[in-house]
């Protein structure tokens, strides 16, 4: 049976799905099911969540409207969980979920990318503020509305745990989100441990998806130059390699093989450097690594400065970049206004939001009308919000 042996050589310090630590809530009827391991299960519900398939219009670093072929969302986490699958399979943790929480981790994220997350946390300022990776636990634990035993995924303690110590373990517990709180208090995840091997290299390999594709959308956008980037580390000796074996090449072809040779080269000093690290530790059991002092799973001194370097350069020469700036501008503006007006005006939210637990959100304190108002602006996509501020702001609509 499946449940029973998963048909694979995992090491013992991968997490074992039949070993899992289980769910928050016991599903009886599931428990026998031969033909999913829970991880394989988690991975499936998270692939057909409403959240999930709404990342397909929110933005990476570009709006949708500004061409088909830059990275969303969508794209992006499928990127992660194919760089963190094929890392785990080599290093024999288990892929499925290391693919689960890539998944997971940026169904949080608000319509325009950081620009929205910006907006949204500068209004909740007085009502707790937000964090999208807060958002993602919200949405896996309660936002999602699909079961009838349940609010949202009910997922098991391993996934959950990955997406939670996303960026590694918490350790001052005084900025702990709410939401983060909770599931820690119901669950007990741990939160000053870090977090499975598989979940640590799902969160590096979230890094060498941006920091790879990311230099593709700014080349594709005309944000830089090949020639302005071939002096940076990794980059330039890519680019070397690449004209040696090809000679001249258009742009497109160029920068899809810098790309293949970036993800080559982060993903091969991952590996080499992790699997050294865990040959030294000697870990027996998932707990050792998560007990570890430091992470298992990382790059090499070297690699970890080039990166440092690439990122910088990203954040000035396209993160930063005006052309981005300008629709940043433009997005806070959407998400401020639509804000606002729900805030004022709660009876322009479409009628299932309009009321939660049959209870009126202009009946409720402005900290839990907040809350929810800020739930439904961040389920939107960069469309959806786009259309329903021409709606409220724009006077055509009435006209016609």
């Amino acid at each position: 049976m499946i449940n029973n042996n998963e048909y694979r050589s995992l090491a013992p310090f991968a997490c074992h799905g039949p070993a899992s630590r289980g769910r928050l809530l016991d599903e009886e009827d599931y428990q026998s099911s031969t033909s999913r391991t829970p991880f394989q299960r988690d991975r499936d519900r998270i692939i057909h969540s409403g959240a999930f398939r709404r990342l397909k219009h929110k933005t990476q670093v570009f709006v949708y409207h500004e061409g088909d072929y830059f990275r969303t969302r969508l794209t992006h986490s499928l990127e992660v969980a194919q760089i963190a699958r094929s890392m785990s399979r080599a290093l024999h943790l288990n892929d499925d979920l290391a693919e689960a929480v890539a998944l997971a981790h940026d169904l949080g994220h608000t319509p325009f990318g950081h620009a929205g997350e910006d907006a949204l946390n500068r209004l909740m300022q007085d009502h707790g503020g937000f964090d999208h990776n807060e958002q993602t636990v919200r949405v896996l634990t309660k936002l999602e509305q699909r079961y009838a035993g349940f609010n949202g995924l009910n997922l098991s303690w391993e996934t959950l745990e990955g997406v939670v110590k996303h960026n590694g373990p918490i350790k001052n517990f005084d900025k702990v989100r709410p939401a983060i709180t909770k599931i820690d208090t119901e669950f007990g995840l741990k939160l000053k441990n870090h977090s499975s091997a598989e979940a640590q290299l799902a969160n590096l390999a979230d890094d060498i998806a941006y920091l790879s594709h990311d230099f593709d959308d700014a080349l594709r956008a005309e944000l830089f130059t090949i020639s302005d980037i071939s002096s940076l580390p990794q980059v330039g000796e890519a680019l070397a390699d690449i004209e040696a074996r090809h000679g001249t090449l258009d742009l497109g072809r160029i920068t899809h093989e810098l790309v293949r040779r970036l993800i080559s080269v982060f993903v091969e000093d991952l590996l080499a450097t992790s699997n050294k690290n865990l040959l030294a530790l000697g870990a027996t059991h998932p707990d050792d690594i998560r007990y570890h002092k430091t992470p298992i799973i990382g790059f090499s001194t070297s690699m970890a400065k080039d990166l440092v370097i690439l990122r910088g350069f990203l954040f000035t020469n396209m993160w930063r970049h005006y052309k981005v700036n300008r629709m940043t501008s433009k997005a806070k503006r959407v998400v401020t206004d639509l804000f606002n007006l729900f805030m004022s005006e709660p009876n322009t939210l479409p009628n299932n939001w309009q009321f939660y637990d049959t209870k009126a959100l202009s009946d409720m304190t402005k900290t839990d009308r907040a809350r929810i108002i800020t739930d439904y602006i961040a389920s939107m996509t960069d469309r959806y919000a786009i259309i329903e501020h021409e709606r409220l702001f724009d006077l055509g609509p009435i006209l016609r």
